[in-house]
């Protein structure tokens, strides 16, 4: 992908003109904030006088900024209002009226508290879409608890199959749960806008991480109800299906297969010389493979130990056979596929560096989404929204003066 500047572009993707209005903070309310940006929305983002949103200060910082910041921030706008005060709630509500979309994750009851509550904000705009997102969702006994997406994550019983059996469960290395729940209200938002289109209502969108989370866990409800069956942790191998795991090599890296097609399944067993087991019956779909994964797991392991990781890729997929290798974020950036397909973006910074971050998804053919402008510093256009509101310039001073906006 070219460098693409600092400097605000036009919006040209198919949310052009829609106005979202941001006030959470850290990862799953901005997150989905950020994709709605990406394809043109104009996103304020209200944030906290002095400090900002504490995502500009987490994990790696460069000239003071967490570069986090830059991938989760780009494309919106800063208002620095301290919703605490009742002056910078009215703004809320000036703002709300305005907006076809709030996003808030803040637990539930903060909004109420500041009389920024959906019952409030849709009387002055009915077709005002609200998304909130928190631990356990609006209602139901655990309400009021803090949740953050690592507890949910356990508690939708994905942390109880990660890992090795017999070990402590381990986490996805990143914030799995909260991503997956802002990606859940991005798609409520998007069902809210069509019903808005056709009646001309707005509505709240309820996301709870721990739901979103519970949504991709596939069969594992089912299973318990039908079988009384408890999935446990399988390390590398995905349980019931055959063969699929990471087999080691002799250059001490690590082959994904795939082999759990039953067509695949005969092409894999031809490669690694076992046709004896590609041409028998009781291996021929995945319930039998399923009863004899351990034997089928060690032909496959014993013939990838004798190769390198790259001699394997290459005689598999000459054969067609899902296979990959497990890339580090340095095989990431080098990847010629991931450049081809634009998903290693430059973004050149104030300082005149450039910073490597991730492209835009998903691909669209008539309206892709893009990179118009970097994330804001903090407060950066807390007086052209203020202006935009009919504010004057003295009133935001006024507001300054008293420590309301920055």
């Amino acid at each position: 992908m070219d460098i693409t500047s600092s400097s605000a572009g036009p919006s040209t993707g198919p949310l052009t003109g829609l106005k979202v209005l941001e006030l959470g903070q850290l990862i799953a309310g901005p997150f989905a904030a950020k994709t709605l940006a990406d394809f043109g929305a104009d996103v304020v983002k209200i944030e906290p006088p002095g400090a900002g949103d504490p995502l500009r200060k987490w994990r790696l910082l460069k000239d003071g900024t967490s570069v986090w910041w830059q991938v989760q921030s780009r494309n919106k706008r800063s208002l620095a209002l301290d919703l605490k005060m009742p002056q910078a709630q009215d703004i809320v509500r000036k703002l709300a009226l305005e907006s076809d979309v709030l996003i808030e994750n803040f637990r539930p009851g903060a909004m109420e508290g500041w009389g920024l509550g959906p019952d409030e904000l849709l009387k002055l705009n009915p077709r005002l879409i609200m998304l909130r997102i928190s631990g356990y969702g609006q209602t139901g006994p655990y309400r009021d608890r803090p949740g953050f997406g690592v507890v949910a994550e356990a508690m939708s019983g994905l942390r109880h199959l990660t890992g090795e059996p017999g070990r402590v469960p381990v986490r996805v290395g990143v914030s799995i749960g909260d991503t997956l729940a802002a990606l859940h209200g991005v798609i409520g938002i998007l069902l809210a806008l069509q019903h808005r289109h056709a009646s001309g209502q707005g509505q709240v969108i309820d996301v709870a991480l721990y739901e979103a989370v519970f949504n991709c866990m596939e069969s594992l409800l089912p299973e318990y109800s039908a079988f009384g069956a408890v999935r446990g942790p399988a390390g590398s191998a995905l349980p019931g299906i055959a063969p699929s795991n990471a087999y080691r090599c002799n250059d001490n890296g690590y082959a994904l297969i795939a082999g759990n097609g039953d067509s695949i399944f005969k092409r894999l067993m031809a490669v690694i010389g076992r046709d004896d087991l590609a041409a028998d019956p009781a291996l021929a779909d995945n319930a039998g493979r399923v009863a004899r994964v351990a034997e089928i797991d060690a032909s496959i392991g014993e013939w990838a130990a004798q190769r390198t990781v790259d001699e394997v890729l290459a005689l598999l997929d000459k054969a067609s056979v899902p296979a990959g290798r497990i890339y580090s974020v340095a095989d990431i950036a080098a990847d010629p596929h991931y450049q081809a397909r634009g998903m290693l973006g430059q973004v050149l910074m104030d300082d005149g560096s450039s910073l490597m971050v991730p492209g835009i998804v998903p691909k669209l053919s008539a309206t892709p989404g893009g990179h118009r402008r970097n994330a804001p510093a903090l407060g950066q256009d807390s007086d052209a929204v203020l202006q935009e509101l009919g504010l004057t310039p003295q009133q935001i001073q006024g507001l300054k003066d008293k420590g309301i906006v920055s």
